[in-house]
This record gives C-alpha cells, structure tokens and sequence, in this order.
C-alpha cells in the first residue's frame, strides 16, 4: 500500500452553498467532526480542533491553518503539523464540492501522509486511523445536512 492520500467521496442532498457553510464554518463543523472547532474561515487563518475522550474526559487539540476559502466550491487546510509551532510537513485536507442534480458530491481529500517523515509502522498506523476517521465522519457529515435542511 502506498499511504500516499485517502480520498472519499460522500454525496449529499444540499445545495454546495449549504455543504461549504458546514464543512467551513467552525459552528458546523463541530457538530459532524471534532468536539470544538476554533478558526475563521479565511486563508492563511491559524486555528484548532479538540476532541475529547469521553471516558477520560481528557482532551485532545491538533492546530490547524486555513488554505483555501473558495464558496461554494472549495475548503481546505493543513494540520497534524510535524512541529507544534505549525511549522514543518503537516497533512493537508481539501473538500471539492461538485453541484449534482438537486445536491453535492463531496470528495475529501487528505495527502501528505509520507512526507510527515515517520518510520513505517507509524506512518501505517496514522493512515489507518485517519482512514478510520473519515469513514465514520463523513457519513455523520451527511447526516447533519440532512438534519440541517430538514428544519430549515
């Protein structure tokens, strides 16, 4: 296996508009992804996302750097940076949204993975986790919008 990129794709039953606020918007994101996000949706925007154990109640935050804002097409960013001062390889995230028929496709996009310079194992068990990690996330992406527009 390479361990290059992992690449999903997700479709949703919203406009692109709708999907970009909530991948992009830290009140949404927080809802499908991380337990509190903390960043603006500008580029070149530093930030963070926190998740906690909810059996430890401890807690974890990975720093982050907007890259791109482009409504409704396009969001990304960088984090699980090498260094803690967001300096040094980091992985890099991007969201393509494509307008299909009365929705959006949205392909996730997270490379990065060997330039991160970790030894095998670890490089093998970060990409599995994060493969893990956006095979539960993106689904409850989806089912956010869907609750989204539901009571819109």
């Amino acid at each position: 296996m390479e361990y290059g990129s992992i690449e999903r794709d997700i479709q949703v039953d919203a406009s692109p508009e709708v999907v970009f606020e909530v991948i992009s918007r830290p009140e949404h994101m927080r809802e499908w992804w991380p337990d509190d996000a903390r960043f603006e949706s500008v580029a070149g925007a530093p930030g963070e996302l926190v998740w906690r154990d909810a059996e430890t109640g401890e807690t974890t935050t990975i720093a982050l750097a907007v890259v791109e804002v482009d409504p409704p097409k396009r969001f990304s960013f960088r984090w699980c940076y090498s260094a803690p001062d967001r300096a040094g390889n980091s992985l890099f995230v991007t969201f393509d949204l494509v307008p299909t028929g009365g929705g959006t496709r949205v392909r996730m996009t997270e490379t990065g993975f060997r330039e991160m310079g970790w030894e095998i194992a670890q490089l093998e068990a970060q990409y599995r986790d994060h493969e893990s990690g956006w095979d539960h996330y993106l689904p409850a992406l989806g089912a956010y919008v869907a609750r989204l527009v539901a009571t819109a």
